[in-house]
């Protein structure tokens, strides 16, 4: 029994010793402002998904060719919903702060972003000058 009241003690003792973890603290402003921003993130995301369809078509036939159109579309379809899916599931927990603290769930974030061919690279190279 002794040896349960030291252990009891010992493990008291330690927890109490240990200083809280310091933690940065946002604001509710800030935090409310985040959910709000994924929130209507997963409403244009849920509403311009359809925009994937001829997005991943050209892009797909301008990184393959011609094969690019037989594949682009079935690209388009598969990103189109999943785009969908994504947004639907920011606007149900837009509460919840994640991936990463209110982040994006996909990349590029909105479907009017990342139109650039893959292998561009004129956009790196006007930034270097």
């Amino acid at each position: 029994m002794k040896k349960v009241l030291l252990l009891a003690a010992l493990l008291i003792a330690s927890i109490g010793m240990n200083p809280p973890s310091v933690k940065a603290e946002q604001k509710p402003e800030m935090i409310a402002e985040k959910m709000m921003v994924k929130f209507t993130r997963g409403v244009a995301n849920a509403v311009t998904s359809v925009i994937e369809f001829p997005k991943q078509t050209a892009l797909t036939v301008n990184d393959m060719g011609a094969a690019g159109l037989l594949i682009g579309p079935l690209k388009g379809v598969g990103m189109t919903v999943y785009r969908c899916f994504i947004g639907a599931a920011e606007i149900a927990f837009f509460l919840v702060p994640q991936p990463g603290y209110y982040d994006p769930m996909i990349d590029p974030a909105y479907v009017w972003l990342g139109w650039e061919p893959k292998g561009d690279t004129s956009k790196a190279a006007t930034e270097d000058k």
